[in-house]
């Protein structure tokens, strides 16, 4: 056991402000040795009770659910324990050590999994410059705290001349700048049982230490635990005391995939039982799975400058509005909810302008290797793959029903040391290589064809760039590449000017375009290039058809009639072009250059709603907005998934994150400490509203001078602040929030009636005079910086009045960028290693 402990528990835990503001790269343990930090007080969510009666023999709160483990059966603990021990995850050699440590338990030991120290991964740092990330054990300098901290590579700060280097638009004096090697290390945080005083790993305990009150809450161990219900002197909790996975709100999109799901998984293992010979008892399914929609919200998607000057003369859209979405699955594994998959998703819906209308984008997917059972269906597939394909074709199902006509999917395996969604992926599992994953999803896309969900694949090359069947440009995209590439090839024989203008001219006129003016060139140039930069690879962007597409113009035909060739088995035509085809000469029309004329038939096309309109409400997390987001929650608060006793106490945290939306309450601030005053717990005026006081300050001052009576909020022990009713209060408080901080910033009126507009407006007053700010620890100021960010991260307006809000949205959108600047650049990176491999195998 640690030495000179102060208390008898404390818990290593991220404060919640830290946690909420993302603040999170940088946190360490102020005293490695003792591995200990006090734990910081929660405020939502604990179910405690008033009764003194139920206080512990250790003075202690009695908070339910501190550990998932008070909802175990002895049983389910003791499996709990032995899962811990096999470590599953590790690789074979370091499960292997782990083990051996078994066998040399100390006092100094994790009672449960019986191994001492346990260091987490360390946070990726990225060069802010050049963006490449900083190699462990190489040196860096770093300035800033939090969202403002700025990492600088040696390369990047040699190359700065001068005094002074530049970040984001800001110059830092090189003699502020903290000089630091990439190696620390953060040790997993410890818990002390108040019975038996033995420590275990927070981890291992499945403790939450986030759900606890201003004092620390009691924990028992599951070791004590188990001989206090086997002795009768306790029960374990009921499953709705800490809400799960089943507990998230329900959409008709979850509900469609989920009940596919269901229904597929029953079939197969009939199917399984059949082959077997046995009855469907007999053999073993996967069970206790949970679909969720966890986000959903409304964004738009911005077109670069650059790109509108190239297309101005086609008055192409300056933006395009879509819906995230984020779906996951989770799984009950040895009595914990574990999420094994997730989902980003974009829908660009009717209302969008093409080309992006009716389109779906499969953002990003990512899994976890711990589906359990690791079995194979009767057609010799992982049981975990089929429960994967299921989901996105129910997806796909969903979206086609929805009239969505199309869905792109890039086949792109993440680049080695990154995560998509999941933080820290277990070493058991392998990443697949592009030609792998890509066959993943044409597997599933085959399975999704043959219940005629998906009607055509393609990849975007040979729908975008080169034309098929008998398009009526056909050859035009050809030459136009032909004459381009032409006049690269002959680029260093030819004269410059006339022979270089007449060749580009020539390739345009190929493509159609009677403009030949420069920003036409640009466009033509630009389409090539692109084709020419995605050809080596373009198998691996799929394009789905979700609905039928006409044979000589591409589109994706959603009303009128489909024309279609009883003889030819993908022959299909609009209406227009079927007009068109009736107007031709015999010889020119289907099929072109036969003697015979083939009939086409009308098909109506009444199945494809009118717009994609979405029946599902808005679903909002701060922690899931954008997958960087997220992963920045998992990074900061050591959410890992790469073991299993990780990932189901990441799970847990995750899951503890949705059902507490995070939200300061200006109505529970005590106006004379500042603090946050707990939900059901204070005094209030009962004649001013905006007057409240805590309990501490209430009692240590008497009743506090005031003009007013002031009355004692009702007690929180008679209602389960963690139910679902309570959550969605949660969320109406946050909305209504933000909506006072946009109504305070334009507010000129000094008596204004509307609620808590006043204090907010102090609130921006004390911003600007205050000195200690948030660096200094300011409550208020962080209080108020937090309520910015979440603003900003939500707010559409582009002249928005809200202080700072534009300098925020100016700061997320840096960090977004420097994100997609990371990954696009690894990604030409491996689209030029991919041309080289394919040219040497040419020669």
């Amino acid at each position: 056991m640690p030495i000179d402990v102060l208390s008898s528990k404390v818990a290593a835990e991220p404060s919640q402000k830290e946690a909420e503001l993302h603040k999170k790269n940088e946190m360490q343990l102020p005293n490695k040795d003792l591995r200990l930090v006090k734990i910081e007080s929660n405020k939502e969510g604990n179910l405690q009770s008033s009764d003194p009666a139920t206080a512990t023999k250790s003075g202690k709160p009695k908070i339910k659910g501190v550990s998932l483990t008070e909802l175990f059966t002895p049983e389910q603990i003791k499996e709990h324990i032995i899962s811990l021990r096999q470590w599953v995850g590790q690789s074979k050699a370091k499960a292997e050590k782990n083990q051996a440590m078994e066998r040399s338990m100390s006092e100094n030991s994790c009672q449960l999994c019986a191994v001492e120290k346990l260091t987490f991964e360390p946070p990726p740092i990225y060069c802010t410059p050049c963006g490449a990330r900083i190699k462990r054990n190489a040196m860096f300098y770093t300035v800033g705290t939090g969202d403002t901290r700025h990492y600088f590579c040696i390369p990047c700060y040699n190359e700065a001349r001068g005094d002074t280097i530049e970040a984001e638009g800001s110059m830092f004096s090189k003699s502020r700048l903290e000089k630091k090697k990439n190696d620390e290390e953060t040790e997993e945080w410890w818990v002390q049982c108040d019975k038996c005083e033995a420590w275990q790993h927070q981890i291992c305990a499945l403790f939450n230490g986030r759900r606890n009150d201003s004092e620390q809450a009691e924990y028992t161990c599951p070791n004590c635990y188990v001989e206090e219900v086997e002795k009768g002197e306790r029960k374990p909790l009921p499953q709705s005391a800490v809400l799960g996975a089943k507990d998230l709100p329900r959409t008709i999109l979850s509900d469609h995939i989920e009940q596919r799901l269901f229904r597929r998984l029953k079939h197969e293992r009939q199917e399984r039982a059949r082959h077997l010979g046995k009855s469907i008892d007999e053999v073993p399914g996967a069970e206790a799975l949970v679909v969720r929609v966890v986000s959903s919200v409304d964004k738009k998607l911005e077109v670069k400058q650059r790109f509108l000057e190239i297309f101005q003369e086609e008055n192409y859209p300056t933006e395009f509005p879509y819906k995230s979405k984020v779906i996951l699955l989770f799984q009950k594994i040895e009595g914990v909810e574990v999420c094994l998959f997730g989902m980003y998703v974009q829908e660009f819906g009717s209302e969008c302008q093409f080309p992006n209308q009716r389109r779906v984008y499969l953002s990003y997917l990512d899994s976890v290797k711990y589906f359990r059972p690791e079995i194979k269906t009767v057609t010799g597939e992982a049981l975990r793959t089929f429960v994967y394909h299921e989901i996105l074709i129910g997806y796909l199902d969903y979206c086609k029903k929805r009239g969505f006509t199309s869905c792109y999917i890039w086949a792109c395996p993440p680049l080695k040391g990154e995560d998509y969604i999941l933080y820290c992926h277990p070493e058991i599992q392998k990443t697949p290589k592009s030609d792998k994953l890509r066959e993943w999803y044409l597997s599933m896309l085959r399975k999704a064809a043959k219940e005629s969900i998906v009607v055509g694949l393609t990849n975007l090359s040979d729908h975008f760039f080169v034309s098929t069947g008998e398009c009526k440009a056909k050859g035009a995209a050809e030459d136009m590449i032909n004459q381009l590439q032409q006049e690269e090839d002959g680029r260093k024989q030819q004269k410059k000017g006339k022979t270089k203008n007449t060749l580009t001219k020539r390739a345009l006129k190929a493509a159609g375009h009677t403009d030949l003016g420069c920003n036409a060139s640009k466009d033509a140039l630009l389409m090539h290039k692109l084709g020419e930069t995605i050809s080596p690879m373009k198998e691996d962007f799929i394009m789905v058809h979700l609905q039928h597409a006409c044979t000589h113009c591409c589109i994706l035909m959603v009303s009128g009639n489909r024309w279609v060739c009883n003889q030819c088995k993908n022959f299909q035509l609009c209406d227009m072009c079927y007009e068109a085809e009736q107007r031709l000469e015999n010889r020119d029309r289907h099929p072109v250059n036969s003697r015979d004329m083939h009939d086409l038939y009308p098909i109506e096309i009444n199945d494809v709603p009118a717009d994609t309109k979405d029946k599902d409400e808005i679903v909002e997390s701060e922690f899931f907005d954008t997958r960087q987001a997220f992963l920045s929650l998992c990074q900061g608060n050591h959410y890992q998934y790469d073991t299993l006793r990780r990932a189901k106490h990441s799970s847990m945290m995750v899951l503890y994150h949705l059902h507490n939306p995070t939200a300061p309450a200006f109505v529970t601030t005590c106006n004379v400490c500042y603090h946050d005053i707990e939900t059901g717990q204070g005094w209030r005026c009962e004649i001013c509203p905006e007057f409240d006081v805590c309990n501490t300050c209430y009692q240590r001052d008497g009743g506090i001078d005031h003009q007013h009576k002031l009355t004692n909020k009702p007690s929180n022990a008679d209602r389960d602040a963690q139910s679902q009713e309570a959550r969605q209060i949660r969320v109406i408080q946050l909305r209504k929030m933000l909506d006072l901080l946009v109504h305070a910033s334009q507010c000129r009126f000094p008596h204004c009636q509307y609620p808590n507009c006043r204090k907010v407006k102090g609130l921006f007053r004390h911003g600007i005079q205050c000195k200690t700010r948030v660096s200094g620890g300011c409550v208020l100021c962080k209080k108020m910086w937090y309520l910015l960010q979440l603003h900003a991260r939500a707010c559409k307006e582009s002249e928005c009045h809200v202080p700072r809000c534009r300098d925020l949205k100016e700061h997320l959108k840096r960090l977004q960028q420097q994100s997609e600047s990371r990954r696009r650049a690894a990604v030409m990176e491996m689209m030029r290693q991919r041309a080289a491999e394919l040219q040497a195998i040419d020669d």
